[in-house]
């Protein structure tokens, strides 16, 4: 347990990052795979929007965004 105050406030602070990186995750992966599943252009923009959001917010690397988004648009193409 945290004898310093602060020290309190951040692991309280973690805490609910924590919840709310694991949310953001979570909703991630189920959208990639729908997109995965169903490609079109409404399912990726709605993708596109929510890994820019994460990435933004340091829940993913901005690369990783990029990756993803990368092959999901040759999935389209493809189709």
């Amino acid at each position: 347990m945290p004898i310093i105050k602060s020290a309190a406030k951040k692991l309280r602070r973690d805490a609910r990052v924590t919840k709310r990186t694991e949310r953001v995750k979570t909703t991630l992966k189920k959208l990639v795979k729908a997109a995965r599943k169903t490609p079109s252009q409404k399912t990726l923009t709605a993708v596109f929007s929510a890994l820019d959001k994460a990435a933004k917010h340091n829940v993913i690397h901005k690369n990783k965004a990029a990756r993803l988004k990368s092959r999901l648009s040759k999935l389209l193409k493809k189709k």
